[in-house]
């Protein structure tokens, strides 16, 4: 009674199910790999929140690419912002992540260490974008003279690693993307790779707004997820042989009815035999008219000269 697996449609649903495993199985891996990914870069972020400060010559240089195992490590950096050429950098968002403006990217040159005389990029914090897109933003001053700065280093921005398309022809000092070698074609000097996310001091009046530090605690959905892919995988099998015990099932079903409703007691086919005999004689007698049935009577004679 298993002869319907070799069917052409259970041969097509087996072979989707024997192909519906070992693809729920390696979703459920992938996500589980998500989740130790977002574990790492956590306890990454964190580490590097809490170490203590290091000048930021000491993770960058000109022309290079920041590591990212020295991504958010904090930095200190002393000198003087140019805000000559101050840029703003489009469609950024709010520590409410969802009110859009711009963040606030002042050059700032080094006048201590090795590298003396070096521009290094400051993210001053987020401003409103206010009403008119084409014009230079009013953004509040950058403090004067010497300053020292302390913040989380961060990696150049690209197209590929933000998302973030770089559009052409924006407005004067508008730009999409903080990336140092845009900026040092820009300035016509050396810019250290990377930038600084500034964390102190705090801004007069909270203006520009400081970027709030990375997420650090949520580990996300991805561990749920490759449990979920992982009992789909299971369910497939169990699901499988549960259809076929149902279609077994009712192919018995199925091939028992006509035998017993053919199948009938001998008595009981005597009786019936009988049934109809009854019935043909009652039918027979029904039909037979008077004059058939009653007997011929007698004519009368004639009597002689009765006329």
């Amino acid at each position: 009674m298993y002869r319907f697996l070799l069917s052409r449609q259970w041969v097509i649903l087996t072979l989707v199910g024997l192909v519906l495993i070992p693809v729920m199985i390696k979703l459920g891996f992938w996500q589980l790999h998500r989740h130790e990914h977002r574990v790492a870069q956590n306890q990454l972020i964190a580490d590097n929140l809490h170490a203590d400060p290091v000048p930021v010559t000491d993770l960058t240089a000109p022309g290079r690419t920041l590591p990212r195992d020295d991504m958010w490590r904090r930095v200190t950096a002393t000198g003087t912002y140019d805000t000559k050429h101050e840029v703003v950098v489009r469609q950024r968002t709010a520590a409410d992540e969802q009110t859009i403006g711009y963040y606030v990217l002042t050059p700032l040159v080094l006048d201590q260490g090795p590298r003396k005389g070096t521009t290094v990029l400051v993210n001053r914090g987020w401003i409103a974008s206010g009403n008119d897109l084409t014009r230079f933003p009013d953004v509040p001053a950058a403090p004067k003279g010497k300053v020292t700065v302390t913040g989380r280093m961060m990696a150049d921005e690209t197209t590929e690693n933000s998302g973030i398309k770089d559009k052409p022809g924006l407005p004067e000092r508008q730009v999409m993307l903080i990336n140092s070698e845009q900026q040092a074609k820009a300035l016509g000097r050396p810019v250290l790779g990377g930038y600084i996310e500034q964390t102190a001091p705090k801004p007069p009046g909270g203006k520009p707004e400081p970027v709030p530090e990375p997420d650090h605690d949520s580990i996300g959905p991805h561990m749920a997820y490759a449990v979920q892919w992982w009992l789909f995988a299971a369910g497939v099998p169990v699901g499988w042989f549960i259809l076929v015990r149902r279609e077994r099932r009712d192919r018995l079903a199925a091939a028992a009815s006509p035998a017993d409703s053919a199948a009938e007691a001998p008595g009981d086919g005597a009786d019936n035999a009988a049934a109809e005999g009854a019935d043909k004689v009652a039918t027979s007698a029904a039909d037979t008219t008077p004059a058939e049935s009653a007997p011929a009577e007698p004519l009368p004679r004639t009597v002689a000269g009765s006329e």
